[in-house]
């Protein structure tokens, strides 16, 4: 059996240590179970604490924290069944999910619903997780509320588009030039180009309303328009940034009622990450929601984890998985 090994951080992609090596399934307590893993998704923030941008990840150690496998020893009710998760602790604090077998607790397993498959479940985590924390912790979408999603085809913002669409909003997906939204939905999307006037035109599109959500995945290069495009009483989630610092008009602030929503993701453990994923489930089988589509090019064998480092690196347009048989 084999797992991936990062070694020390790294400045660049090129000088990062990755070696795959040959490890027994590891031990597990009597409250613990051993998954074999089928599939683990590639994320930018598994690159990112990688290369070293995460000072309380803990080295060496195993990365990796969306998964997907078959539980083989653990409680007799769950020998053999299809289960899936996701962590913000899996390969930050302790060994992760790019490996041939992983020990969680019984509770931060997620069972597959029919008909996703392991392949689909390994790249759900982190985007859905993310997505659904930040709503929920927003006050979720009722119907007819219009959420606005600064960068929509980006994968937190797919999930956060499917979520919307699924509770009945009206969506709103900002991309880049005149792309159309990339992803699945349960109802009409529309879209906004980057470029363009965003507060400008949802007004319009809206009647003066404006966004009583507004999800932003892209940060400081939004924050202004986002902030502008809120209607009354709106709320702003934010879940990354390039700059730390930006301007702040306190006076709009408060005179809009506004509400400002930080999620982040890593804070939310193998267990608090499967409780947000079950939330999600009946979604998911009823076909309101689905998984990213992962194409056969963009799964790679584990010995090809430093492609897919790269890959995720810089900017791949499809989901990135591993597959670990």
């Amino acid at each position: 059996m084999s797992r991936l090994r990062v070694l020390r951080p790294a400045a660049t992609i090129d000088a990062l240590d990755l070696r795959v090596e040959p490890a027994p399934p590891p031990p597990h307590d009597d409250h613990e179970v051993l998954v074999e893993v089928h599939t683990a998704a590639v994320n930018p923030s598994d690159v990112k604490a990688a290369l070293g941008t995460m000072a309380h990840a803990v080295w060496p150690r195993t990365p990796g924290r969306d998964w997907a496998g078959v539980v083989r020893d653990g409680p007799p009710d769950l020998i053999g069944q299809p289960v899936f998760g996701s962590g913000g602790d899996l390969g930050i604090t302790c060994d992760g999910t790019h490996a041939q077998h992983l020990v969680l607790p019984r509770d931060a397993l997620v069972a597959l619903p029919p008909p996703m498959t392991l392949v689909e479940a390994g790249g759900i985590g982190v985007p859905f997780v993310t997505a659904q924390e930040g709503l929920r912790r927003a006050g979720l979408p009722l119907p007819g509320e219009v959420v606005l999603v600064m960068g929509g085809n980006g994968r937190v913002g797919q999930a956060a588009v499917q979520i919307a669409a699924m509770r009945g909003a009206t969506v709103f997906a900002v991309t880049r030039g005149d792309a159309p939204y990339a992803g699945h939905a349960c109802a009409p999307v529309r879209t906004i180009d980057a470029a363009a006037d965003v507060a400008a035109a949802l007004r319009a599109a809206t009647g003066g309303h404006g966004a009583d959500i507004v999800y932003n995945t892209v940060g400081s290069p939004c924050f202004a328009a986002a902030n502008q495009a809120m209607a009354l009483g709106g709320r702003h989630i934010l879940i990354s940034t390039l700059e730390r610092t930006v301007p702040f008009d306190i006076f709009a602030f408060y005179r809009g009622r506004h509400t400002f929503v930080g999620i982040d993701s890593l804070a939310l453990d193998s267990r608090a990450s499967a409780a947000v994923l079950r939330e999600l489930l009946p979604g998911f089988a009823s076909g309101q929601l689905k998984p990213f589509a992962v194409r056969n090019e963009a799964c790679y064998a584990l010995d090809q984890a430093a492609a897919a480092y790269r890959a995720v690196l810089t900017g791949a347009p499809e989901r990135i998985v591993l597959r670990m048989g």
